[in-house]
């Protein structure tokens, strides 16, 4: 039981930091972002050298750094593509009347080049974990991929709650391609099939035949999952999504674009 504790203290505490460090850094000058983002990278090689080296472990503190890893790997994806480094060729907000096809094309361009880099990140861990007796790092980090990816598409198909407040500046154009409305179709399917995996995750730690290791690698990997059901539900409940990250959330006195503010409604 305590290291079932320790397990999802550790998960609850490293997502609410990480996440607000991510928005926090990327608030901060040019030369700071430009600092973070080879630093970011520095760790992001050195993440894919630690789940290597833990591949092989199958104690406790395998799971962890396995676990660690996975998450510094995909926080160089955040800062990457927070900071305007690395989205798509597509940079400029769209027009409200643009539907259909042509809003989801130009909606996957503006973020296409960010998820080719998540998916050779990906297929790297994949490659290096491939058929290891740890995959708590590959089992994180497809979970992140998974839910980060169906968060998109219900922001696309339409949520009440945007969070458009964690878009900085130079980002607000992709405001233009969310739809806000109560929601949509896909919602319901995205939570139930992560509810459905989680359940899996709980089921399988609970296992008598489970290790101590495998126990607290599914409470880490379920924590991440249980959050990001969490997040899935604060896209359309009426809650405020931004007061755990208060304190990293700056008001900023660039005004927003003209052509963005022209069609776009206010919150």
């Amino acid at each position: 039981m305590t290291d079932t504790l320790m397990a999802l203290g550790f998960a609850i505490f490293i997502w609410w930091f990480s996440t607000g460090i991510v928005i926090l850094l990327n608030r901060m000058s040019r030369t700071a972002i430009t600092l973070s983002l080879v630093i970011s990278s520095a760790l992001g090689i050195g993440a894919l050298v630690g789940l290597s080296h833990t591949a092989q472990q199958t104690g406790v503190t395998g799971a962890y750094c396995a676990f660690t890893c996975a998450l510094l790997a995909w926080g160089w994806n955040e800062l990457s593509f927070l900071t305007g480094w690395i989205t798509g060729p597509q940079k400029t907000a769209l027009l409200k009347s643009t539907t259909g096809w042509p809003r989801f094309t130009a909606s996957f361009n503006a973020v296409v080049w960010h998820e080719l880099a998540i998916l050779i990140v990906g297929l790297a861990i994949v490659v290096i974990t491939w058929d290891a007796p740890n995959q708590v790092g590959t089992g994180t980090y497809l979970v992140l991929w998974t839910m980060r990816t169906s968060a998109k598409l219900n922001l696309f198909f339409g949520v009440r709650n945007l969070s458009e407040e964690f878009l900085p500046v130079h980002l607000a154009y992709l405001e233009s391609f969310f739809k806000r409305r109560r929601m949509n179709a896909f919602f319901p399917f995205a939570v139930v099939s992560a509810s459905a995996c989680l359940w899996w995750l709980v089921d399988f730690a609970n296992q008598p035949m489970t290790t101590p290791a495998q126990v607290v690698g599914s409470v880490l990997v379920g924590t991440m999952l249980a959050l990001a059901i969490l997040e899935h539900l604060m896209l359309v409940l009426p809650l405020d999504t931004t007061a755990l990250w208060r304190w990293a959330i700056r008001k900023q006195n660039t005004e927003t674009p003209a052509p963005y503010a022209a069609h776009v409604p206010p919150v």
